[in-house]
């Protein structure tokens, strides 16, 4: 069935592309995230436990706005691992890292997604898309807000 939502498909099939790598770089913090919550160790072992709790419940629900937004543009959205690892940027941590460098990664993952929101701008404010927009914004404030929260954890 045709779609026709006052967004050219050359420009939604764009603007998909970009959230499909939002969603991959998305769901793989939320990996991550949800990894490290169940591994930290060490003195702050609680405060990092329910940090990471808290931010992989956000990024969970995250991916779904995301995909959804895919779905709403006429676009099917990644949805393996395969596929994830594909489009991601995010690096994949196979050990168990200090609770600290735990952080770090976390960061550079969380201003990972911010860069990867903040590229799909031009597309998507050209489209006149402002669902796409409104998504971005509020992505962007999570990612940039978290990044900080757990910048200044590793100050001092």
């Amino acid at each position: 069935m045709a779609i026709d939502i006052g967004i050219s498909e050359q420009d939604r099939k764009a603007i998909a592309e970009g959230l499909s790598r939002l969603l991959a770089d998305t769901y793989t913090l939320y990996l991550k995230t949800h990894n490290f919550h169940w591994n930290v160790t060490g003195p702050m072992f609680n405060t990092l436990h329910t940090m990471f709790m808290t931010q992989y419940t956000e990024l969970s629900v995250a991916v779904d706005d995301i995909a959804e937004r895919i779905r709403a543009l006429g676009f099917p959205a990644p949805g393996s691992y395969a596929q994830f690892a594909e489009l991601t940027v995010i690096r994949e941590e196979r050990g168990v890292p200090k609770a600290e460098e735990m952080i770090q990664q976390l960061v550079e993952g969380q201003e990972a997604v911010a860069r990867t929101a903040r590229s799909i701008f031009p597309v998507a404010e050209g489209a006149s898309d402002e669902p796409t927009c409104d998504l971005l914004t509020q992505r962007l404030q999570i990612h940039e807000k978290t990044a900080w929260m757990l910048r200044a954890m590793l100050e001092g």
